[in-house]
C-alpha cells in the first residue's frame, strides 16, 4: 500500500476535502447502486438518490477552517437536498455529527470517533423501523469500530485505512442478514453507497492529490437495465419527501403522524429544519395536514409504479414526457404510461407540486380562505435532466411536450435537459412546444401516446405533431374575473366594472401559444352557448378527431357541457378533467373549458 502522510487534527477544510472524495466516488458508482438495489423497495434508484444528495451537498458548500461551522454546513445541505430513504439516512449521519460537535476549530481523533458514535444514535432515531443489514447496520459498525480505536490511535488516516476491511465484513454480511438481499445474492445498495464513500476518502490519504479533487467534473452515468429481476408488489405508490422548516412536533409525533399514511418513514433533522421520508398513496392528503405543523419548503414525489414499469414493463419504445398542465383522466396516463412531472405551487411560503401533493379539492379551499393568493414556478433544468436520464436508459427515444413557452421557463429548461441527455446517452429527446395547455395540451399527448401504441415511426410521430399542435384549441369560459384580478393579470378597475355589468370573457390561446381574448357576454350560460357555435362553425367545414371537457371544481357545469358536446359531435369526450391547479388559479372557481382537436 502506498505510504500516507499521518494527520492528528481535522478541521473544516480537512473535512469538506474529505467529504468532496467520498461524494465523487458515489457518482462515479451511481450506476451499479442502481442496478443491485432491491430494498426496502425494487425500484432501482438508490444510486440517483445517493448522487442526488452529495451533488445537493457539494454545490451548496465551502470550505471554512472551522470543523464545527463545515459540519454545520454539510448538515443544512444534506437534509435540503436529501433524496430518497438512503438519501435521508445518510444526511441525518451529517446531521447527528453536527448536532454532537462541540464549537472547534479542529478536532483530534478521539473527538472525532465519540462524534460518530452519538451521530448513529440519531440515524436510528431517525427511522421508523430500523432494519439490520441495512446501510445503517454497516455505518454502525464502522462508527463502533472509530470508537473503538480511540484511545490507541491518534492518526486519523491510519485508522480510516484500517477500517476499510470493518467495512467489507459488514457489508458482506448484509446478504446474509435480509432474506431478499440473500435471494437475490446482493449486498444492500445503501450499505454499498456509504463504502463507496469511505472508499473514496482512502484514495484522497493515498494520493493527496486535492486539485484533481476539486477541478474533476464526474461524468453522468447511464443507468443499468435491469430487467432480470421480478418486481415487487408495490403497496404504496409514491416515494415522498419533504423539507419541513420550524416543525412544531418532535421526530416521535410526526412518525406517528406519517405512519397513518404509509411506510418506509425516515425522520431526519428536527425544528428549524426537518426532512421527512415516506412511501404513500396519499401524498396531497399527507401535505395537507403537515402544513398544520410547519412550513413545507419543499418536496419531492416519485411515482413508484411508473418508475417500475420503466424498468419491466414497458409497452412501447418511446417515451412520452408532458408537465402538469395537461389536462387527462389519470386512466389515461396510466394505460399509456405518460410521464407527468408537476409544476410547482405556492400559498406563501407553502410549496406544493401541482396535481400531486395538493388535490383540486384542498387547492380551491385555500384559493377562497388563503390570504395570500398561489404563485407558479416553472420546473427546473435538475428535474428533466433525472428523468430523462433515467428515461434514456430504457427506452430508443424520449419525446417531451409541454404548455406554451410563452406561459413559462418549463419548455426551456425541458431542452436544455433534452440536449444534455441526448448528448450523453446518444439517444434522440425531442422536446415540442404546445402552443397550448390544459385540455388541448391533453389532447396533443394523448394522440401522440396512440400513434406511439400504434407502432407509427419516430420520423412520422415527429413530423405530424406540429401538425396536431395546430389542429388544437381551448375555449375557457370564466366565471369571475376576481381571480384573475388577485393573480394581477385583470386590473382592479376593469375587474370591477366587469364584475358589476357582469361581463363574463371568453379565453384562448392563438397560434403562438398567447392568451387572447374571442368573446365575452353577460352570463356563463351565454358564454357556453358563444363556445358552442364556435366550435360548431369549426365543424362545418373540418371533422373532430376528439375532445376534452374541463372545469375548476364545477362538476355541473362541465356535466353540461359534456352533453351538449355529445349532441353537437355525437361522441362522449376523452376525458372529463378538473383544471389543474395551475391553471384553475388564473381561471378562477367555477370556470368551465372545452379543447377540441379537428383531423
Amino acid at each position: 500500500m502506498k505510504k500516507h502522510y499521518p494527520v492528528y487534527l481535522m478541521d473544516g477544510r480537512n473535512l469538506y476535502y474529505t467529504f468532496l472524495a467520498g461524494a465523487q466516488k458515489i457518482l462515479q458508482h451511481q450506476a451499479e447502486l442502481n442496478r443491485i438495489n432491491v430494498f426496502p423497495v425494487n425500484d432501482k434508484d438508490t444510486g440517483t438518490n445517493l448522487a442526488s444528495t452529495v451533488r445537493a451537498i457539494m454545490d451548496n458548500i465551502k470550505p471554512d477552517r472551522s470543523f464545527t461551522t463545515t459540519a454545520g454546513v454539510i448538515a443544512e445541505a444534506a437534509l435540503v437536498g436529501a433524496r430518497g430513504n438512503s438519501g435521508v439516512i445518510f444526511a441525518q449521519f451529517f446531521y447527528g455529527i453536527s448536532l454532537e460537535t462541540s464549537e472547534k476549530e479542529e478536532v483530534n481523533f478521539k473527538e472525532f470517533a465519540e462524534v460518530m458514535k452519538k451521530s448513529v444514535r440519531h440515524m436510528y432515531k431517525a427511522v421508523a423501523n430500523p432494519v439490520e443489514g441495512t446501510m445503517l447496520t454497516v455505518m454502525s459498525d464502522w462508527a463502533e469500530f472509530l470508537y473503538s480505536r480511540r484511545d490507541v490511535m491518534t492518526d486519523f488516516n491510519q485508522t480510516i485505512l484500517d477500517s476499510l476491511d470493518i467495512l467489507k465484513k459488514s457489508l458482506s454480511e448484509t446478504k446474509e442478514r435480509l432474506l431478499v438481499l440473500k435471494k437475490m445474492n446482493l449486498v444492500d445498495a445503501g450499505a454499498k453507497g456509504f463504502v463507496l464513500f469511505i472508499e473514496g476518502v482512502i484514495e484522497l490519504i493515498l494520493s493527496r492529490n486535492l486539485r484533481n479533487l476539486v477541478t474533476e467534473i464526474p461524468q453522468i452515468v447511464s443507468l443499468v437495465h435491469t430487467e432480470d429481476n421480478p418486481g415487487d408488489n408495490i403497496e404504496f405508490r409514491y416515494c415522498t419527501e419533504v423539507l419541513l422548516r420550524d416543525s412544531t412536533l418532535g421526530q416521535l409525533e410526526l412518525k406517528t403522524l406519517l405512519h397513518r399514511f404509509g411506510n418506509s418513514e425516515v425522520v431526519a433533522g428536527a425544528g428549524k429544519t426537518t426532512r421527512i421520508h415516506l412511501h404513500t398513496n396519499q401524498p396531497a392528503e399527507l401535505f395537507h395536514e403537515l402544513r398544520l405543523y410547519g412550513t413545507l419548503a419543499s418536496q419531492k414525489v416519485d411515482d413508484m409504479v411508473r418508475q417500475n414499469e420503466v424498468i419491466r414493463k414497458r409497452k412501447w419504445k418511446i417515451a412520452l414526457v408532458t408537465d402538469s398542465t395537461c389536462d387527462l383522466s389519470q386512466d389515461l396516463l396510466d394505460h399509456y404510461q405518460i410521464h407527468l412531472v408537476p409544476l410547482n405551487l405556492n400559498f406563501g411560503d407553502n410549496h406544493y407540486l401541482d396535481k400531486v401533493t395538493i388535490t383540486p379539492d384542498h387547492f380551491y379551499d385555500q384559493l377562497e380562505t388563503n390570504t395570500t393568493f398561489p404563485r407558479t414556478s416553472q420546473i427546473n433544468e435538475r428535474a428533466f435532466t433525472n428523468l430523462f436520464s433515467h428515461l434514456a436508459s430504457h427506452y430508443d427515444a424520449i419525446v417531451a411536450i409541454h404548455l406554451s413557452g410563452q406561459f413559462s421557463g418549463t419548455l426551456i429548461n425541458s431542452q436544455n435537459a433534452a440536449q444534455r441527455i441526448s448528448r450523453e446517452f446518444n439517444k434522440p429527446v425531442h422536446v415540442f412546444d404546445s402552443k397550448s395547455l390544459s385540455g388541448a395540451l391533453g389532447l396533443i399527448v394523448l394522440r401522440t401516446a396512440m400513434a406511439i401504441e400504434e407502432g407509427i415511426e419516430l420520423d412520422e410521430i415527429l413530423h405530424a405533431v406540429p401538425e396536431w399542435i395546430r389542429k388544437s384549441s381551448v375555449f375557457v369560459s370564466v366565471k369571475t374575473l376576481k381571480y384573475m384580478v388577485k393573480g394581477g393579470r385583470v386590473s382592479r378597475p376593469k375587474g370591477f366594472f366587469s364584475e358589476l355589468l357582469h361581463i363574463r370573457p371568453i379565453v384562448s390561446l392563438d397560434d403562438q401559444g398567447k392568451a387572447k381574448l374571442i368573446g365575452k357576454t353577460f352570463g356563463q350560460k351565454s358564454n357556453k352557448n358563444l363556445i358552442l357555435k364556435k366550435i360548431e362553425a369549426l365543424l362545418a367545414e373540418n371533422k373532430i378527431w376528439n375532445y376534452v371537457v374541463l372545469h375548476a371544481h364545477n362538476p355541473e357545469g362541465a356535466s353540461d357541457f359534456a352533453v351538449r358536446m355529445k349532441q353537437l359531435t355525437g361522441t362522449d369526450p376523452a376525458s372529463v378533467v378538473d383544471i389543474s391547479p395551475v391553471i384553475g388559479m388564473n381561471a378562477g372557481v367555477g370556470a368551465t373549458a372545452i379543447s377540441i382537436m379537428l383531423t
